[in-house]
């Protein structure tokens, strides 16, 4: 008994190191490849090099979830597996060079000239060479699958190389410049194309080039280099199909697909630092840290941002045309955030008004709160979906999964409505009105008018989102802590004449629900939202001018505060004689931005006033003003 309570204790206290040796739940998505401190790899399929010993590893198995949030598995002829795929991957790098060592146990091992039934891996490599956001893929297929070759059943059929770096037809030989990018060996324990005896495995060793794909992992701080892959498992149709075993499958680490950007991805880490002999692996943070507003009373969803807890929740932007911005963002969501803008009434024309927000976010028990604040001239409805103003969200649902086995993503989407109302769509309203898991709500700042005319400038509107999420799979104290999300800024700009309409999409980490990547996300019950300002006193702010200037139909003022405050807008000409009065709201600290144009201006130079005030009591503040110049 003594014993066996003391090899339990020592399990729990290893366990109990293996958790405390992390802050956040270990990332699923992410893999470090090792520096082999310049010892040479050689490709012959043995992986007998010391460094392999030593190499970060990951299990793929067939029906097992390799990985949350995008990993999954599909019976492509319908049938379940007799003979399991179980695979082991490794990582490493020697220079600018990533080896992927794997290991996969296999039965039946071939290929044929059809599509599936054949083994093999099916990768990508999302490619930053070219410098598009999001970051397109490029496909690496290896496999015993060749369309191009009659006798590809044929016993000894070693694999070909598709994709980014082959030729077609498919097989053809590869230039030197090819095999230097892409290469492999592999060594199959049995005879391929044959069931007449059991195989056992077969062990690949393959190098990529990472230069050409644009990234760099001998910089000081490393690179990640974006990357999945597919293990397809064809077994028992040679020479002819057995009916009682047959069975083709594919398994796959984060995303299924070589030539789309499916689901999530797998993040390879690698910087000179992490070597084979560094010890353990550097814990990788989450992407974004979401606060406790344990401390703050619940927001009313009105869609106001009013109370405190807004104020002091951490925020990140969103901005059509901003490259520096978007180069900002945690991770990897430099290369999948994007931009987008569809034809409108037959063209696409000049953004005059980019769409441009600030996202806030915190939880507070189970609800997870996303607040809006977007600053928009032209506020409208449309009916179209290329020109809504609104915001798409998206989130994995964690008690639910697709067809691929994947956690169902939903899509949470609201537009600003014809009377400035929020309109849910795709999912929400299904969420808020019969499982009652979320709210939604616009509030249009002062001077914002709904319409699709564009004559007058609007101060442009905030908006608050709020999820249950045991509504989204989520146990009472939020399980894990886990996050998945995408955030997609909708602008929609109409004007007269109708050609210089246009619409945007702007998107922080994924455009939509089902596309790689979201952010992991996590929700710290240890890091609370920390309050800003003070509200028992009135604001300051600093102007920062107004672009552009001069103007010839609106004009944007910028300016920041350092509290909550009340702020109004004075605009007078020349002769002091004021031709607009605003009051822009409510704003908390931080920099803000407010649209301006009014009919009848005729061109000359014009004086504004920025007035901060108390939000409570309406003692008055600062008062700042500047010029602008209008040209008609």
């Amino acid at each position: 008994m003594r014993a066996g309570f003391t090899a339990t204790l020592i399990v729990g206290a290893l366990a109990s190191t293996a958790l405390n040796a992390f802050a956040y739940p270990p990332r699923q998505d992410l893999i470090w490849a090792r520096s082999t401190l310049g010892a040479p790899i050689t490709l012959d399929g043995k992986l007998d090099e010391a460094a392999w010993a030593s190499a970060e590893s990951h299990v793929i198995q067939y029906r097992v979830d390799s990985g949350i949030p995008g990993s999954g598995w599909q019976e492509e002829g319908g049938l379940l597996a007799t003979d399991r795929t179980n695979a082991v991957l490794k990582f490493l790098v020697v220079g600018n060079q990533l080896y992927m060592g794997a290991v996969i146990n296999d039965k039946s091992i071939g290929g044929s000239t059809q599509f599936n039934r054949f083994d093999g891996l099916l990768m990508a490599i999302k490619d930053h060479s070219l410098g598009a956001h999001p970051a397109p893929p490029a496909e690496y297929l290896y496999s015993w699958w060749n369309d191009q070759d009659p006798n590809a059943t044929d016993p000894g059929k070693m694999p070909i190389f598709i994709g980014a770096w082959a030729n077609l037809p498919h097989g053809s030989p590869r230039s030197q410049e090819q095999i230097d990018n892409w290469d492999a060996v592999t060594v199959v324990h049995g005879t391929t194309n044959t069931d007449a005896v059991d195989d056992t495995s077969y062990v690949v060793e393959m190098r990529f080039n990472l230069t050409p794909m644009g990234y760099d992992v001998t910089q000081p701080s490393g690179d990640t280099v974006e990357w999945n892959g597919s293990i397809y498992d064809c077994d028992w149709i040679w020479p002819t199909l057995n009916p009682t075993k047959f069975s083709v499958n594919r398994t796959w680490w984060q995303s299924p697909w070589g030539n789309d950007h499916w689901y999530h991805e797998v993040r390879i880490r690698a910087r000179p630092d992490v070597t084979i002999s560094s010890g353990p692996a550097p814990e990788v943070p989450p992407e974004l840290i979401i606060p406790n507003a344990a401390g703050y009373l619940p927001p009313a969803v009105d869609g106001s941002l009013t109370e405190p807890v807004w104020a002091a929740a951490p925020s990140f932007d969103i901005r059509y045309g901003d490259d520096v911005l978007r180069a900002s963002y945690p991770g990897v969501a430099q290369w999948r955030a994007g931009q987008f803008q569809p034809t409108v009434n037959g063209a696409v024309a000049a953004v005059l008004d980019p769409g441009n927000c600030t996202v806030k976010y915190f939880f507070k028990e189970d609800t997870l709160y996303l607040g809006f604040d977007v600053r928009d001239q032209v506020v409208q409805y449309h009916s179209l979906f290329d020109r809504w103003d609104g915001f798409l969200v998206s989130i994995n649902d964690r008690g639910s999964v697709n067809r691929d086995h994947v956690l169902n993503p939903r899509r949470l989407t609201f537009q600003v409505g014809p009377t400035g109302q929020a309109l849910a769509r795709d999912y929400l309203p299904y969420l808020r009105d019969t499982l009652f898991g979320a709210k939604v709500a616009i509030h249009l700042n002062p001077g914002t008018v709904v319409d699709t005319i564009g004559d007058t400038a609007d101060n442009g509107y905030t908006a608050e989102l709020a999820l249950d999420l045991t509504k989204l799979g989520y146990p009472h104290g939020r399980g894990d802590g886990l996050v998945f999300l995408g955030i997609d800024l909708l602008d929609g700009d109409s004007f007269q004449p109708i050609t210089d309409s246009y619409g945007t999409r702007t998107w922080w980490f994924r455009e939509y629900e089902g596309e790689a990547s979201s952010s992991w996300a996590y929700m710290d019950v240890g890091t609370g939202v920390t309050a800003v300002g003070d509200l028992a006193k009135p604001g300051t702010v600093a102007l920062r001018g107004n672009y552009p200037n001069p103007f010839g139909r609106f004009t944007t003022l910028r300016f920041s505060l350092t509290r909550p405050s009340r702020v109004g807008l004075e605009v007078y000409d020349v002769q002091g004689r004021m031709v607009s009065q605003q009051d822009l709201g409510i704003m908390t600290a931080g920099d803000h931005q407010r649209a301006f144009g009014a009919p009848g201006l005729v061109t000359g130079l014009y004086l504004y006033r920025l007035k901060v005030a108390d939000p409570t009591g309406g003692s008055p503040g600062s008062v700042l003003t500047g010029k602008m110049m209008f040209v008609k």
